[in-house]
């Protein structure tokens, strides 16, 4: 009979010990296989804000005309069935890869996600073999126990299963390094995550911007803490090289505004260039998203990318690691348009969208109304849009009355407009059509605010945001806003006019806006100084009914803002 051997048990106590520590400390720790001895290539591929886009969406990427530089087309790109193509196709190129994510995967999403509470996107991107994605704020927007469940699994609480199987949760991780529960001190999620490319590991870390509890409701973000991106990252550095990690990559969802075509980059700004520049040089490729912009950069030598939004892109992303040193000593990328013509259908997507939409069906076809052209989201010189003008007309149309606000005009974020409205072949709206555009379902909230708060709420438009939030307003309702003027000053004294008549700074008007906003969503903080509120009924339900009544749509948008310089 074998003798025991001395202190095996305790080798295999310890054994146990270490892949508990393994996995308290790394997220996706596995047993590394012996390190390469040569340059060890990695694909990394990458999206973000896909939003729930499981179909193509209306007008697909706009890009640079090649046939003429100074132009732009539209091509038709993205859809669920068409990106699991293109991943699986750019997954053969190198047997060392992983596709991940920058955030808003799900969330203002088309009615045949939305109306699943997003559970068809989350199967869809398992089923595509994504891996690790960031928080975006878009995951926040039914609240922290909600986003639990998409990650774990399970039907929900109040509407049970709605889809065709019980939802079995994501087959990715979901990454929160700067999101803090505020009752226990910890991440809502891993900060990151590590995979080994031929016993190299290489960190993901993922977080969203901190600025999230300003543009989601109060109860999506309750509980929870947003800290600084670049000093999250830099305080997570010290620990990843203590487990002997120097390659980092950040999955961030935020981003910039580059001048240039999606593939290029030759001027950048927004936050994303601040939160670049405080990074710690050990932070190796930085993978972006929430501006919905394309761009391949370099921003102080280091590679920032960034893939559109709706999976209309996937950044195929090359690093190549030192088996040395076990860092990156090189990176590139190519931003590849998921282009419908040039990828088949992924059939395992097809079947995935079979089974949903028979059941969304009923709803989603149902005709609202007909109208003759497309109201665009295109916007003029002045930040106006023409769906946006529609918009805030249904809301003024659902409020004016005497019982249902007394609104004498009304208000609306441009955040909130997610699509243009393009009818079907034969002028018909679809319900689905009208979900595109206005997806969060927000209650209209009527509220009485002096000229000088009204004025207040329009100067917001440029104080505090990465970019001008330019309000479409209701008809009759107009100003000129001079760029050459500075932030907190640019409304034309004296040319804010409500039907021909000049704002008067103690006079008190009613004002509709939607419930995000009235809370001060999008940072516009003096609309929470609105007195006398009253709750009326779903934007969503004042645009149909606006659309199926008798108001005709007017084929050319008289202009209601105005800009100088």
């Amino acid at each position: 009979m074998p003798q025991p051997q001395p202190f095996a048990g305790l080798a295999v106590l310890l054994r146990a010990w270490v892949g508990v520590l393994c996995l308290m400390l790394v997220s996706g720790c596995s047993t590394a296989p012996p390190r390469a001895t040569g340059p060890v290539a990695v694909k990394v591929l990458a999206i973000n804000d896909f939003h729930g886009n499981l179909l193509p969406p209306q007008g697909g990427i706009r890009i640079k005309d090649p046939a003429d530089a100074t132009k732009t087309v539209n091509v038709a790109a993205g859809g669920a069935e068409y990106l699991a193509t293109a991943v699986a196709q750019l997954r053969q190129k190198n047997p060392n890869h992983i596709f991940v994510a920058a955030g808003d995967l799900i969330g203002a999403s088309p009615l045949l996600s939305a109306l699943f509470r997003d559970e068809p996107t989350i199967q869809s991107l398992s089923l595509m073999g994504l891996e690790a994605s960031a928080v975006g704020n878009h995951e926040f927007d039914r609240g922290s126990a909600e986003l639990l469940r998409m990650q774990h699994g399970g039907c929900h609480a109040v509407e049970g299963c709605k889809g065709p199987q019980p939802f079995a949760g994501a087959g990715f991780k979901y990454l929160a390094a700067s999101t803090v529960d505020e009752r226990t001190g910890r991440t809502l999620f891993p900060p990151y995550h590590v995979k080994y490319f031929e016993g190299i590991p290489v960190a993901f870390i993922g977080l969203t911007l901190k600025d999230t509890p300003t543009i989601v409701v109060p109860s999506g973000v309750q509980g929870l803490r947003f800290r600084d991106e670049a000093q999250t990252v830099n305080e997570l550095v010290p620990q990843l090289r203590k487990l002997g990690i120097e390659a980092i990559v950040l999955l961030i969802h935020e981003g910039g505004f580059p001048s240039g075509d999606y593939n290029e980059c030759p001027g950048i700004s927004g936050a994303i260039v601040d939160i670049v520049n405080k990074l710690d040089a050990a932070v190796d490729l930085v993978v972006s998203g929430h501006t919905h912009r394309a761009y391949n950069c370099r921003i102080g030598g280091r590679l920032v990318t960034s893939a559109d939004k709706f999976g209309t892109i996937v950044s195929e992303i090359d690093l190549v690691l030192d088996p040395r040193t076990g860092d990156v000593i090189s990176a590139s990328a190519n931003n590849v348009i998921v282009r419908n013509d040039r990828f088949a259908k992924d059939a395992s997507q097809s079947s995935l969208i079979a089974a949903y939409e028979p059941l969304a069906a009923p709803l989603a076809k149902r005709v609202v109304a007909r109208i003759g052209q497309a109201l665009t989201r295109d916007e003029t010189e002045a930040g106006e849009m023409r769906i946006g003008q529609v918009v805030a007309d249904a809301q003024l149309a659902a409020t004016r009355g005497a019982e249902t606000g007394g609104a004498q005009l009304a208000l609306m974020n441009p955040g909130g407009l997610r699509a243009a409205l393009v009818p079907q072949a034969n002028a018909e709206v679809r319900y689905e059509d009208l979900f595109a555009v206005q997806p969060f379902y927000n209650n209209l909230v009527t509220l009485t605010l002096s000229g000088a708060q009204l004025l207040q709420v329009l100067e917001q438009q440029w104080l505090n945001q990465p970019r001008p939030r330019i309000l479409q307003v209701s008809s009759g309702f107009g100003y000129t806003w001079d760029a050459a003027r500075p932030v907190g000053q640019r409304i034309v004294p004296g040319s804010v006019q409500l039907h021909g008549k000049v704002l008067e700074p103690q006079t008190n008007y009613r004002v509709t806006v939607n419930s995000f906003l009235a809370g001060g969503g999008d940072n516009f903080a003096a609309l929470k100084l609105g007195r006398n509120a009253r709750t009326g009924m779903m934007d969503l339900d004042a645009f149909e009914q606006y659309l199926a009544g008798p108001a005709a749509l007017a084929p050319v948008a008289p202009e209601r803002i105005r800009r100088l310089n």
